[in-house]
């Protein structure tokens, strides 16, 4: 039975490839017009560079905006948003809760093994 598309696809898409994720990572620090990512990518050809970013822009992961001659990209960080608020935050609060547990029991060994070694000093 086939799975209809879910609206995220595109979003996982993109992220699932290392250059886009790289792009992503620089226009994080601050939007950068496209030849500054075709600089950055001096072993990707300009049409490959702007091939990733169509992607980026698909998923709405990158805006660009028009500044003269430049085009200037930017991160949309809505929909890594949107990913997390889906897949993430669900589990957060499970894995806190297992987390803490696990915490509390390696807490009450190790306060076991100092009141043990504690013992054991009283009786040398």
């Amino acid at each position: 039975m086939p799975v209809a598309q879910d609206r995220l696809d595109p979003v996982w898409k993109a992220l699932s490839d290392p250059t886009r994720r790289a792009i992503l990572d620089l226009v994080r620090e601050r939007p950068r017009t496209t030849t500054e990512l075709v600089e950055a990518f001096s072993h990707i050809s300009r049409f490959g560079v702007m091939k990733h970013l169509e992607v980026l822009r698909e998923a709405q992961l990158v805006q660009t905006r028009e500044n003269g001659r430049q085009r200037v990209n930017s991160l949309n960080a809505i929909p890594i948003r949107q990913i997390y608020e889906r897949w993430v935050s669900p589990f957060h609060e499970l894995w806190s809760s297992e987390l803490l547990r696990i915490k509390e029991l390696a807490e009450e060994d190790t306060g076991r093994k100092e009141a043990g070694g504690r013992r054991k000093r009283k009786k040398n």
